[in-house]
């Protein structure tokens, strides 16, 4: 499963090692060219996503178009969506099918407990947040115009087929794109470096920037799940973050960035004066390119790949737990109301009590103006960006811990191991992770 345990369907024998595969996609075709993988197995993928699924999900009552579901199409070089206002009921939206177009749920994970687990992996995999999309096509159509997209992408057919073409970026600009292009007409493309028809158990990658359009056979309808990642996560982007942090260091510590600009400078720099031959313009330009090259001493680099952190965190989706993380999380936690009264409601943590880590990825600490904060992902929504960043603000005293409680995942600990002075703040810290699902314990906390 994209080099990251077993396919949705279970294991599979007979086949290379995932991570081993992975390598060699990696090393080959990531961020470089497309790459058909043709499975000859039309149930590679079942259980990952259905069109039956997708019925059901609209019979839920809580599809809106356009917040969760696209209606579109594309005739005669002209892309059109047609989205109705309120709810997509499956009367709607089945009509709309019937007559030709296409259907694009856009956070299935929000829906499905089986893409969200999918997700959920893929974005531990890649240290960047992985999304996804599910087209569903009718016989004979086109849903969407060509284009380019700002994501890696993968294409996993789960019904049906479609007849894809991938063209290569057409200028030097148009590789690995910071954003998506506009929809494109026949007549801006030249001739595709892959063209092939998708069968259930395909996938097809291709990279940002290679412009893509699919086109549904007469003969049969398509179903296909596209999953996308690494969108704004380039050194530039991490630059974008690092470089205005470092300038403002060098102007904190450095007289040399605080001096004055030559009180002439407007007189012989600027556009007007570049083709002039100016000793003053030489002694300025190296004067520029000094104190940029200088610039690299003050660049926080940790600080700014731990603010890329504190965003991939947000993007997250929350952790999936198997039903023995929940018992042994405040997710299972067996506080209630019973008999006229409340029962098990006390948190009775003790130095003795054996924890780790719920996963070793859902947390990152960040210095910033206000205090060291400590982000986290366990409270985050299905949906993208539905929920503002989740972070508590910790006591300085307590980043040891918080340390300590990483590198020994996923090793449990007691708590009387954390390297706080008091056993009182032990076991506060300890609690406070506890109630924010941050924390499992080796036991159940409480014995129904």
């Amino acid at each position: 499963r994209l080099g990251h345990g077993t396919p949705p369907g279970g294991p599979r024998e007979g086949r290379a090692a995932p991570r081993k595969r992975w390598g060699g996609f990696a090393a080959r075709r990531w961020e470089r060219a497309p790459l058909l993988v043709r499975r000859g197995e039309p149930g590679y993928y079942a259980g990952l996503f259905s069109s039956a699924e997708l019925d059901g999900i609209l019979r839920s009552g809580e599809v809106r178009f356009g917040a969760h579901l696209d209606v579109t199409s594309y005739a005669e070089g002209v892309r059109e969506t047609h989205n109705p206002a309120g709810r997509a009921l499956p009367a709607v939206v089945w009509d709309f099918y019937q007559n030709g177009c296409s259907l694009r749920l856009l956070c299935p994970q929000a829906f499905s407990a089986t893409v969200w687990q999918f997700l959920s992996i893929l974005q531990e995999h890649f240290g960047s947040m992985a999304g996804a999309n599910t087209y569903l096509t009718p016989p004979g159509s086109q849903g969407f115009a060509p284009h380019y997209d700002d994501i890696e992408a993968f294409v996993l057919q789960l019904e049906g087929k479609k007849h894809w073409r991938v063209y290569g970026p057409r200028t030097e600009a148009e590789v690995l794109p910071q954003f998506s292009s506009a929809n494109l007409t026949q007549a801006e493309l030249g001739e595709p470096v892959l063209e092939a028809v998708l069968e259930a158990g395909d996938l097809l990658y291709f990279p940002r920037g290679f412009i893509h359009q699919g086109v549904c056979l007469p003969d049969a309808h398509s179903l296909h799940i596209t999953v996308s990642s690494y969108q704004r996560n380039s050194w530039g982007d991490l630059l974008e973050k690092l470089l205005p942090a470092a300038l403002q260091m060098a102007l904190e510590e450095d007289v040399e960035y605080r001096q004055g600009l030559p009180m002439d400078y407007l007189g012989y720099m600027g556009v007007t004066h570049s083709d002039v031959a100016d000793a003053r313009r030489t002694a300025f330009v190296e004067k520029v390119q000094s104190l940029i090259k200088k610039l690299i001493d003050y660049a926080p680099i940790d600080a700014a790949v731990d603010q890329r952190a504190k965003s991939f965190l947000h993007d997250c989706l929350p952790p999936v737990l198997t039903q023995s993380e929940k018992a042994l999380s405040v997710y299972g936690f067996p506080a209630r109301w019973q008999d006229g009264g409340t029962r098990d409601v006390d948190i009775r943590i003790t130095k003795d009590t054996e924890v780790r880590l719920l996963r070793h990825g859902i947390i990152r600490l960040c210095n910033e103006e206000a205090g060291v904060m400590l982000y986290y992902t366990t409270e985050n929504s299905r949906v993208y960006h539905k929920e503002e960043p989740k972070s508590l603000e910790i006591d300085p005293e307590y980043t040891d811990s918080i340390e300590f409680l990483l590198s020994s995942y996923p090793n449990h600990v007691s708590v009387d191991t954390l390297p706080c002075e008091a056993l009182e703040d032990k076991i506060s810290l300890a609690t406070l992770l506890f109630e924010k699902g941050i924390l499992t314990t080796k036991k159940p906390l409480v014995q129904v």
